[in-house]
C-alpha cells in the first residue's frame, strides 16, 4: 500500500488526537491523504446529570453508568467536540478509507474505538500505530495497519468505569462530612495519603544531637601533583573499638536504636580532641577495591520526570507538556512508556554517535540491552529517545528554551546508555592513635579515583538528596601504606542533629508511586496536578506539603474506607486491570465484585476466576458509601494538640480551638494561616495565635457623626471603618459607603485607639493652597503616602508626614524637579544564581505586588507557599520556566462603541443578549449568580438555568480521575 498514491485507493482520512500531530504527519503523507485531529476525546461519560439522555433515570443518571446491567457506560459526545465530530463526519463522507492514528496505548486505543463508534464509517477502517513521528515511521504505519485491539479498549473502559464509581460514590461522602466540592480518586487519594503520612512522620519526629571529630592528617611529604595530595581529611569512627554513633543510629523518637555505639556529646567530643592533640597517628589499613559503574537505562516516563525535576527544575506536568510537544513535532519517540527497550535502529544510531563524538574506545563490543523494571511493562513501546535512524544532536535541532533542554537531556541519556562502564578504584584508609588518657581513636577516609570515565563523559544522573555525591565525583587520597606515620594538623569537634524525613518532591513522589506499583506511570503528572489544584497539597519550594484539609480527608478515608486507600490493595487492583488487558480476566465480574461485594449472585470463587487472585481484596463499595451513620464529621476533622487545644478543619478552613474554663461558655478560636505547614503548628504557636486579637474591636463613637468606629483585620491587612445605621442604603443612586482607612505600618489592632481612627479617617488632609490658589492635599495611597496638587503627585517619606507636613514643606517638595521614570532600583532581596535557560543572574526582588524572581527578561511572582528566605535556586528557575511557558499576557483590545441602530435592531440585539446570558448561566453556576439581568424574562430564565446547573452538579464530583496507558 503506497502512502503517496491516490489513484489506487482514493482518498484516505487519517485521524490523530492533536492539531500539532496532524500538521507534522500531513507533511509525510502524499496528496491522497486528509489528516485531521479529533482534539482529544470526542466522547466520554457525562460530566453532569444534565448531559445524560432523558431516558435514563435514578442511579444511572447520577453515575453515568448502569451498574445493574453489566456496568454499561452511558457515553455522550462532549459539547465542545460536537462541531469537530460534524467536521470529521463530513470529511469521512468524502473518503474511501479511514485510518485511526491515535497513540499506541490504552488511552489512544480507546479514542480510536470511540471515533469508530461515533463516526460509524461505511468504508474500510484501519488502526495505524507508530511510536515516533518520522517520515519512515509514518509511511511504514500506513503500509502495515492492524485491527483495533478490543482488549486494550475493554481495559481502558474498565479503568474509566472504576474511577467513575470510586469518584462519584466516595466524593459525596467528603462533601457531607468534611467540605463541599472535594474529590476522591483511586490513585489521587492514595497519593495524598503518602504525602500526609510523611508529614505525620515529621510531626512525630524528635531530633537528636551527636558529635564527632574531623581530622586533617599530613603525610609529611610535599605533594608531587594533585593526584597525590599532601594532606587528607578523615572522620572519627571508633573509640576503644566501639563505633561512634551517627544519624542512622537514632530512631524517629531521637533515642539510640542500639547500645553498641558510643554517643558523643559536645563536652565529650571536645575533651577527646584535647586528649589527642599530641598523639602520634599512623595508617592502620589501606583497602583498595575496583570501582565500576554501568550506564543508566534509557528514559521511561517516570525516570524522565524525575531527572527533569532534578536537573531542569521542571514539575511533572511541565515535563510532559514539553515532551508532548517534542513528540508531536517529530523530535522524540512516544513519551508515555514504561519500557526501557531500544529498537535495533535506535541502538545503531546511538552507537554511531558514541564513536563519532567520543571515539571507538568508549563503545562496548556488544550493544547494551535493558530489561524493564516496571511490572507489566508494555514492551511494545520503546524507551523515550531521539526519533529517527540517525539522532540529531541538540545543536542540529534548531530548538530553544525548555524544548532544547529536555531534548538534550533525552539525547545525552540515550547515547550514554550505549557506552562503556566507568571504572576506577575505591580506597578506604584507616588511621589510628592513642590519646593522652589512654583511649584508642580510629578515623576513616574514603577515596575514589575514576581511571576511565566511560558513559560518565556523556551523562551523570542527578540525585533527590542535595547532599548526595554524584557518580562522577572523585575523592583523591594520598598514596600511603600500612604503618606510615601521620601528623594531625587539625582535630575539629563537629556537632550534628538528626533531621526529619524529607518531604516528597514531585520527583520523589513519582518514584514512590512507581516503587509501590500504584497507578500507571503515564498518569502520575496529572495525579500530582490534581492534588495540588484540589488544595490537598501545596508547594513550598520544590517540596510537596499537605494542607490541613488533606489531613481531615485522609483521616476519614483511613477510618471508614481503609481498603480503598491501602497501598497494597491499590497495587493489586492495578494487577487485576492488567490481567483484564491481557485477556486473563473479564471486566464485568470484576466490577461486580468491587462494587457489590460477594452478593448479587457472585461468589468469591467467581471473583478469583475473573482474575482477582483470592478475591479477598475486593468487594462492597456500594455498601461502604451507604452506611454513613458511623462517621462523626467533627471527630474526623479534629486533631488534638494537647489536652486543651484542638486543631479543627472547618468548612471555611482550619482553625485552633481552646476549650473554655467555664462550662457552657464558648472557647477561644483562631484561624490558621493558609501557608503554614502542618509540622510547624506547635502548641506554642497555637497559643500565640489564640492570644492575637480577633474579630471587630469597638473603638468608640465618632464625636461628630455618632457612628461607631471599629478596627478590623481584613484580607489586605488591618483597617478602621465606621458602622452605618440600619436602613442606610448600600446600593443604588443613594448608596452610602462607610469611611475606611488602613492602619499605618507602625500601628496594630491591639493598640489602635479612637484618636488614631479619627486621624486616619480624616485623610486626605488639606495642607493648603499654592500661590496660584491650587489646593494641595496629603493622602495615603496604595503605594504609600503622597502629596497631590491637581494631577501632580509627589511621594512623602513617611506616613507620619501625612499629619505633620506644612504648606511651606509641601511647596519646597514641589519646587524640586519631578523625578522622571522609575526611582533607583532597590537592591535584590536574594541572589539565586545563573538561570540555565537565559544564562542570566536570577535574583529575588520586592515588587508592587510582593516579592518576585527575575533574570532581567522574565519576572515571576512568588507563590503563597514560597518564602524569600527559603526559596532555592531550583524553585526560582522553575517559576521562571513556568512563566516563559505561559508566554506573554495577551491584552484585549478595547472595542469601539457601537453606533446607534434602529429600534428594531436594538430590540433584536437585546433579545439575543438575553438568550446568551441565559445560556451562559446554564453553563456555569458562578456566572449565573453574577449575571445581572434587566428584564423579568431574563431573570426567570436565569433562575431556571440555576436549577438546571444545580441538578447537573449533583451528578458527581467536579472532576473525576481518569487513567491512561
Amino acid at each position: 500500500m503506497s502512502p503517496s498514491s491516490e489513484t489506487a485507493h482514493g482518498k484516505r482520512l487519517v485521524i490523530v488526537e492533536s492539531p500539532a500531530k496532524a500538521k507534522t504527519i500531513k507533511g509525510y503523507l502524499g496528496p491522497g491523504y486528509i489528516v485531521e485531529a479529533s482534539v482529544g476525546h470526542i466522547r466520554d461519560l457525562p460530566g453532569t446529570a444534565a448531559e445524560v439522555p432523558d431516558k435514563y433515570t435514578g442511579e444511572v443518571r447520577r453515575l453515568g453508568v448502569d451498574v445493574d446491567h453489566d456496568f454499561a457506560p452511558i457515553y455522550v459526545v462532549n459539547a465542545d467536540k460536537k462541531s469537530q465530530v460534524t467536521k470529521l463526519k463530513s470529511l469521512l463522507a468524502e473518503s474511501d478509507e479511514l485510518f485511526l492514528a491515535t497513540d499506541e496505548d490504552r488511552e489512544g486505543e480507546a479514542i480510536a474505538w470511540h471515533l469508530r463508534e461515533v463516526l460509524k464509517p461505511k468504508v474500510p477502517v484501519h488502526r495505524m500505530v507508530f511510536h515516533e513521528i518520522t517520515k519512515d515511521a509514518i509511511q511504514e504505519a500506513v503500509r502495515n495497519p492492524r485491527e483495533l485491539n478490543q482488549r486494550l479498549v475493554d481495559a481502558q473502559e474498565t479503568r474509566r468505569i472504576l474511577d467513575r464509581l470510586y469518584g462519584y460514590e466516595v466524593s459525596p461522602v467528603l462533601w457531607k462530612k468534611v467540605m463541599p466540592k472535594l474529590s476522591a480518586g483511586r490513585v489521587q487519594s492514595v497519593a495524598t495519603r503518602l504525602v500526609v503520612e510523611r508529614e505525620r512522620e515529621r510531626i512525630a519526629f524528635r531530633s537528636a544531637s551527636y558529635w564527632d571529630l574531623v581530622g586533617t592528617f599530613g603525610t609529611g611529604r610535599t605533594a608531587a601533583d594533585a593526584a597525590n595530595p599532601e594532606t587528607f581529611g578523615a572522620r572519627l569512627v571508633a573509640v576503644d573499638g566501639k563505633r561512634i554513633a551517627t544519624g542512622r543510629d537514632f530512631g524517629q523518637d531521637g533515642v539510640l536504636k542500639t547500645a553498641n555505639t558510643l554517643h558523643l556529646d559536645e563536652q565529650a567530643a571536645r575533651a577527646l580532641a584535647a586528649a589527642l592533640e599530641q598523639t602520634a597517628f599512623s595508617v592502620r589499613s589501606v583497602e583498595s577495591k575496583p570501582y565500576r559503574r554501568s550506564p543508566y537505562a534509557p528514559f521511561r516516563t517516570t525516570t524522565l520526570q524525575q531527572e527533569a525535576s532534578r536537573k531542569l527544575g521542571f514539575g511533572a506536568k511541565r515535563t510532559m507538556q514539553v515532551a508532548q510537544k517534542l513528540y508531536e513535532n517529530g523530535f522524540i519517540t512516544y513519551m508515555r512508556t514504561d519500557s526501557t527497550t531500544l529498537s535495533e535502529t535506535a541502538i545503531s544510531a546511538a552507537r554511531a554517535q558514541v564513536t563519532q563524538l567520543y571515539g571507538a574506545n568508549y563503545l562496548p563490543d556488544a550493544p547494551r540491552t535493558y530489561a524493564s523494571k516496571v511490572k507489566n511493562a508494555q514492551e511494545a513501546h520503546e524507551a523515550i529517545r531521539p526519533s529517527g535512524d540517525r539522532f540529531r544532536t541538540p545543536a542540529e535541532t534548531g530548538l530553544s528554551g525548555d524544548d532544547f533542554r529536555l531534548y538534550e537531556l533525552i539525547w545525552m541519556r540515550t547515547v550514554a546508555s550505549q557506552m562503556k562502564d566507568a571504572v576506577g578504584q575505591s580506597v578506604t584508609v584507616r588511621v589510628g592513635g592513642r590519646s593522652a588518657d589512654g583511649r584508642d581513636a580510629e578515623f576513616s577516609a574514603s577515596g575514589k579515583i575514576i581511571t576511565f570515565h566511560g558513559f560518565l563523559k556523556a551523562y551523570v544522573e542527578g540525585a533527590d538528596d542535595p547532599n548526595a555525591e554524584l557518580d562522577d565525583r572523585e575523592r583523591r587520597l594520598p598514596q600511603v601504606a600500612e604503618g606510615d606515620p601521620l601528623a594531625a594538623e587539625q582535630l575539629n569537634p563537629e556537632g550534628h542533629a538528626t533531621k526529619p524525613p524529607a518531604r516528597y518532591t514531585e520527583a520523589s513522589l513519582v518514584k514512590e508511586l512507581e516503587d509501590r506499583e500504584i497507578g500507571r506511570p503515564s498518569t502520575y503528572a496529572s495525579i500530582i496536578d490534581t492534588i495540588i489544584n484540589r488544595g490537598y497539597v501545596f508547594k513550598k519550594g520544590t517540596a510537596l506539603v499537605p494542607s490541613f484539609l488533606s489531613f481531615a480527608v485522609v483521616n476519614l478515608l483511613e477510618k471508614h474506607f481503609g481498603r480503598l486507600v491501602d497501598y497494597d490493595f491499590t497495587a493489586r487492583m492495578e494487577d487485576d486491570l492488567d490481567r483484564i488487558a491481557a485477556g486473563e480476566a473479564q471486566s464485568v465480574p470484576w466490577l461486580k465484585r468491587f462494587y457489590f461485594g460477594e452478593g448479587e449472585g457472585l461468589t468469591a470463587g467467581g471473583a478469583a476466576d475473573a482474575g482477582n487472585g483470592d478475591g479477598d481484596h475486593l468487594g462492597g463499595l456500594k455498601e461502604l458509601v451507604t452506611d454513613l451513620g458511623a462517621i462523626d464529621a467533627r471527630e474526623i476533622s479534629s486533631f488534638p494538640l494537647n489536652d486543651e487545644i484542638t486543631l479543627r478543619v472547618g468548612r471555611y478552613g482550619p482553625y485552633v480551638e481552646k476549650a473554655s474554663q467555664v462550662e457552657g461558655e464558648p472557647g477561644q478560636r483562631a484561624d490558621i494561616p493558609d501557608e503554614l505547614p502542618p509540622d510547624e503548628l506547635t502548641v506554642e504557636l497555637a497559643e500565640e495565635l489564640l492570644a492575637k486579637p480577633s474579630g471587630d474591636f469597638e473603638l468608640g463613637p465618632d464625636p461628630v457623626g455618632g457612628n461607631m468606629l471599629v478596627a478590623k483585620d481584613g484580607r489586605y491587612g488591618p483597617y478602621v471603618t465606621e458602622i452605618l445605621p440600619e436602613g442606610t442604603p448600600k446600593t443604588g443612586k443613594n448608596a452610602v459607603k462607610p469611611r475606611t482607612a488602613s492602619l499605618f505600618k507602625t500601628m496594630s489592632l491591639d493598640t489602635v485607639t479612637l484618636e488614631d481612627a479619627l486621624r486616619l479617617l480624616s485623610l486626605p488632609r488639606v495642607v493648603g493652597a499654592d500661590p496660584e490658589g491650587q489646593e494641595i492635599t496629603a493622602q495615603n495611597g496604595r503605594y504609600g503616602p503622597y502629596l497631590k496638587r491637581g494631577t501632580d503627585s509627589r511621594s512623602l517619606t513617611s506616613e507620619d508626614q501625612l499629619f505633620t507636613v506644612t504648606l511651606d514643606e509641601a511647596l519646597a517638595i514641589y519646587a524640586q524637579p519631578k523625578q522622571r521614570g522609575r526611582a533607583a532600583a532597590a537592591p535584590p532581596l536574594k541572589e539565586l544564581g545563573t538561570d540555565p535557560v537565559s544564562e542570566r543572574p536570577v535574583v529575588v526582588k520586592d515588587g508592587r505586588f510582593g516579592p518576585y524572581v527575575t533574570d532581567g527578561e522574565t519576572n515571576a511572582t512568588l507563590r503563597k507557599d514560597d518564602d524569600v528566605e527559603t526559596i532555592t535556586p531550583e524553585r526560582g528557575y522553575e517559576l521562571l520556566a513556568e512563566k516563559r511557558a505561559r508566554g506573554p499576557v495577551k491584552k484585549t483590545a478595547k472595542k469601539a462603541p457601537a453606533k446607534k441602530a434602529t429600534a428594531t435592531k436594538t430590540a433584536a440585539t437585546k433579545t439575543a443578549a438575553t438568550k446568551t446570558a441565559a445560556k451562559k448561566t446554564a453553563a456555569k453556576k458562578t456566572a449565573a449568580k453574577k449575571t445581572t439581568t434587566v428584564k423579568k424574562t431574563a431573570t426567570a430564565k436565569t433562575a431556571a438555568a440555576k436549577k438546571t446547573t444545580a441538578a447537573g452538579t449533583a451528578a458527581g464530583p467536579a472532576t473525576s480521575e481518569s487513567e491512561e496507558s
